[in-house]
């Protein structure tokens, strides 16, 4: 079956009164893959949000409420739950080959929504997002918010991740660094024509502001537009209030990029 065929689609109670949520099953790489679609009631021309859930498994599964959230203003959204996950066929692998869920995601993605397709990724997703980008030539904008971008140095800041990443990538990164460096969307950023917006927390400790700075570091050396919103007072969870006026700012950012 063609990849981002959709295979089903069916209603999701949604939280949100304006807003329809459906689970859908497509096609990824010859495997059944799910993920939800949140769509607003009212008829409109909406550009796309591929939202890229953070986590592994059930940590860091894709909110109904939050994909909502960017619905209601005005997007159609769908996030991929990844291989592995909530009945879906295949396995998990931490940006391995699942980083094709989120490149096929895209395709489901435009069957709802118009020509503009933004990446929104949270913490682990900031790594499938820049694959997303790196592997299509269709972006029209990224938002890496905590994001991942080398799994290398996840590997060496989160001791509790270890032992999930050594079974994953067949070793450490010393007798298995290949594994790892494959995973690495930095070594192939300059194949990026999206504009990024980087948001990290200062005082995050579960995926480092070094991982921001790095992926900085990347689009300067390659001249690539970006914008970085660093905020010295978060964590990698943002206060209520905080998050929900981020979330407008990361709407009206990406809004620009249309133009």
């Amino acid at each position: 079956m063609k990849n981002g065929t959709i295979s089903l689609k069916k209603h999701y109670p949604s939280p949100n009164p304006h807003v329809q949520l459906s689970e859908i099953i497509y096609w990824s790489e010859g495997l059944r893959v799910k993920g939800m679609l949140a769509e607003p009631k009212k008829q409109g021309n909406y550009s796309g949000i591929l939202y890229l859930r953070g986590g592994i498994q059930s940590i860091g599964m894709v909110r109904p409420a939050r994909i909502a959230q960017f619905a209601a203003q005005g997007f159609i959204v769908f996030a991929p739950y990844y291989r592995g996950n909530r009945g879906g066929e295949g396995r998990d692998e931490f940006a391995g080959r699942d980083r094709w869920d989120a490149v096929h995601g895209v395709d489901v993605l435009k069957k709802f929504s118009n020509k503009h397709v933004h990446l929104l990724a949270f913490s682990r997703g900031g790594i499938m997002a820049l694959w997303t980008t790196i592997l299509r030539q269709d972006i029209t904008s990224i938002v890496t918010w905590a994001g991942v971008t080398d799994t290398v140095l996840t590997y060496k800041e989160r001791p509790d991740m270890r032992r999930m990443m050594k079974r994953l990538y067949g070793g450490t990164p010393n007798t298995a660094l290949m594994n790892f460096e494959e995973r690495n969307p930095l070594l192939r950023i300059e194949e990026n024509t999206a504009p990024v917006l980087i948001i990290h927390g200062l005082q995050d400790v579960h995926v480092s502001p070094s991982q921001a700075y790095l992926l900085e570091e990347a689009l300067n050396l390659n001249r690539q537009a970006h914008e970085t919103w660093y905020f010295p007072d978060y964590t990698h969870f943002f206060p209520p209030a905080a998050n929900r006026k981020t979330v407008k700012a990361i709407c009206h950012w990406i809004k620009d990029k249309e133009m």
